[in-house]
Parts: C-alpha cells; structure tokens; sequence
C-alpha cells in the first residue's frame, strides 16, 4: 500500500472534514477539499482549524513518504484570505529540509482560482520506526 492511500484509509479526522490526499512524493504532497456549510464560521467564511486540518494532510503526506513515522512537532499558520462555501481548496507541501530526523516543509493552500488562502509552515520529527502499515 502506498502513503497516499494509507493516510487517505487512516487519517479519519480529516477524511470527516472532506480532506484528501491526491498526491505525494517524497518532494511534494498535495491535499485537496471543497468547502462545505460544515467549514463556515460565525462570519460565514472557512473556519481557520478546517484549513490548517487540510495542511496539515499534505504535512503528513510528505513527512512520511519515506514510510518512516515521523510526527509534527511545530506547526505556524499565517491566514492571507477568507475561503467561501464551495471553493476547491488545493494545499500543496513542499519539503525545505529534509532532515534524516527533524523535517521542515512549506504549505500553500490556494483557490480554484489560484488565490492564496493561507501559508503554513510545519516541522517534524522523524523517529526510528517504520510507519504502521
């Protein structure tokens, strides 16, 4: 089994919110939602935790596409623009630093228009163990 389908079977959480992985090497993973009436706030745009749940996806895509289990240990969100109901949300992780055991990747999670939704940086870290298949 690869890492996409392993996490897209596995991460629960986000696979309730909508969230999916539908690409990843050990480079790059994507992450891809539509927003629903369930991700909308109080102000009636996408609430904050919905969009760092869907980083964080593609953050653990990409640290574990060595199928070595490696878990978040710092994450930073900076939020550019409101997403509305029915955007496709698109978080591409782009790995900085592959570190052997402490990872750094970048986020952008864009619009179907390409409009930056927010930036989020992650840092991992990798233990000895394989990740549980």
């Amino acid at each position: 089994m690869n890492i996409q389908d392993l996490l897209n079977r596995t991460d629960r959480f986000a696979a309730n919110a909508g969230c999916r992985i539908t690409e990843v090497d050990t480079q790059h993973a994507v992450a891809e939602m539509v927003v629903t009436a369930e991700h909308l706030n109080g102000g009636n745009v996408c609430q904050g935790g919905a969009l760092f749940t869907l980083a964080d996806l593609a953050i653990a895509a990409l640290m574990n596409s060595r199928l070595q289990l490696t878990f978040g240990i710092s994450n930073s969100i900076m939020f550019v623009s409101s997403a509305k109901e029915g955007d496709h949300l698109r978080a591409e992780a782009v790995s900085v630093a592959d570190h052997p055991k402490i990872p750094s990747v970048e986020v952008r999670v864009t619009n179907q228009e390409g409009r930056l939704i927010c930036h989020v940086t992650g840092m991992g870290y990798r233990k000895a163990a394989p990740l549980p298949m």
